[in-house]
This record gives C-alpha cells, sequence and structure tokens, in this order.
C-alpha cells in the first residue's frame, strides 16, 4: 500500500515533532554532523535548510533519508562579533570536525548574514540577534525548522512556526520574498526531486 504523503497534516504537533526528529536523526549524515557540532561549542547553533525539511519529505515520501540533500547548513549565531575574519576563524576552526566526512558542511553566522545579503544583492534584512531568528526569516515557511543537540546530546527543534507548513505538502514563498528569481529556479529543481509536492511560485 503506497504511503499518504499527507498523512501528518492533520497528527498533533508533539506527534509531528518527533516525525521531524526521527526523519533527520535517520539519515546518519545529518546524526554524525549534529553529535560533532555539538563538541565544538559554537553559540546558539542548529542544522537547517534542507537537511531538514528534505529529510521529513523523504521519509513522508518513503524514499533514502539522505535523498536529494545537497549540503549540511550547519548555522551559529554571534552578534558580538559581525566580522569577516571572526566569522571565518570559526569556519576555519569548525571545519576541521567535519574534513574526512564526504559530504559538505557549511558553517556561517548568521549574525552576518543581513551585512554580506545587502552588500551581494542590494537588500536591507533586519539585524538577525538569535538562530530562532534567522530561522523566522526563511523564504517560506515550510522551510522554518531548524534541529540542533542539547547538553544532553538529545535533539531539541527550532520551529517558530510550527509544522502545519513543512506537513502540508504545499511550499509557498514568504509574501515579501526579496528575490523571486532565485526562489523559482529552486523550487524548479525540487520539483524534479519531489514530484508529490506543490511548489507555489513566487511573483515580482
Amino acid at each position: 500500500m503506497a504511503l499518504d504523503p499527507r498523512r501528518m497534516a492533520d497528527a498533533p504537533e508533539a506527534e509531528q515533532r518527533a516525525f521531524v526528529i526521527d526523519a533527520v536523526m535517520a539519515n546518519s549524515t545529518a546524526a554524525d554532523v549534529l553529535e560533532r557540532a555539538r563538541t565544538l561549542d559554537l553559540p546558539d547553533w542548529a542544522l537547517m535548510a534542507g537537511a531538514v525539511y528534505q529529510a521529513v519529505w523523504n521519509r513522508l515520501t518513503g524514499r533514502p533519508a539522505d535523498y536529494g540533500v545537497n549540503d549540511y547548513d550547519l548555522a551559529y549565531c554571534d552578534p558580538s562579533d559581525l566580522t569577516a575574519e571572526g566569522e571565518a576563524a570559526v569556519v576555519k576552526r569548525a571545519a576541521k570536525a567535519f574534513a574526512d566526512l564526504e559530504a559538505e558542511v557549511e558553517i556561517c553566522n548568521q549574525a552576518r548574514v543581513p551585512i554580506w545579503f545587502a552588500a551581494k544583492y542590494g537588500v536591507d534584512r533586519a539585524p538577525i540577534r538569535s538562530t530562532e531568528d534567522a530561522v523566522r526569516d526563511f523564504a517560506s515557511l515550510t522551510h522554518a525548522v531548524a534541529i540542533r543537540l542539547d547538553a544532553n546530546g538529545l535533539p531539541e527543534l527550532i520551529a517558530p512556526y510550527g509544522f502545519a507548513e513543512l506537513f502540508s505538502l504545499v511550499v509557498k514563498p514568504m509574501p515579501d520574498i526579496s528575490m523571486p528569481e532565485h526562489w523559482n529556479a529552486k523550487i524548479a529543481r525540487q520539483k524534479e526531486l519531489w514530484p508529490e509536492i506543490e511548489f507555489v511560485a513566487a511573483v515580482d
């Protein structure tokens, strides 16, 4: 019997939360990244983006846990040091922990994102003072979920908007999305990998 990819849409939030954790941890690479990240003493860190929401899509649609996951976005947030040099030093130190992994781990100080985003794209963004701020500022509510391990090594989720959009399998851009062309190119690629999902295009 085929899986219903929307079977979790009306589940209680506690069950949705457990489903997300199980989906991410089923990907051995993601679990490894989380375990290694816990040893790095990064401020306010989390694994976010495709490594999280794509793992959920894979579990919902019966695909391998790492299907379609191109890289692992390991974020931290340090508003006390907004210099490029400070971030580079953290990235260099942290990257050593992942040097033997075949997967790409991208490490980024989320507090610096508004700075380089404005310089690169000419678009002003609100300051980011926490990883939750960063997750709250994602291009879609579907993407707004991150995961980390607490001091005891137990998974905890950052999900400021809950899980309704993630489990609806309808991926919509935020109304004020700043770069519609990038969004539309991204969802076109993802539609090829996950045809069960409905992707809504952004309009200029």
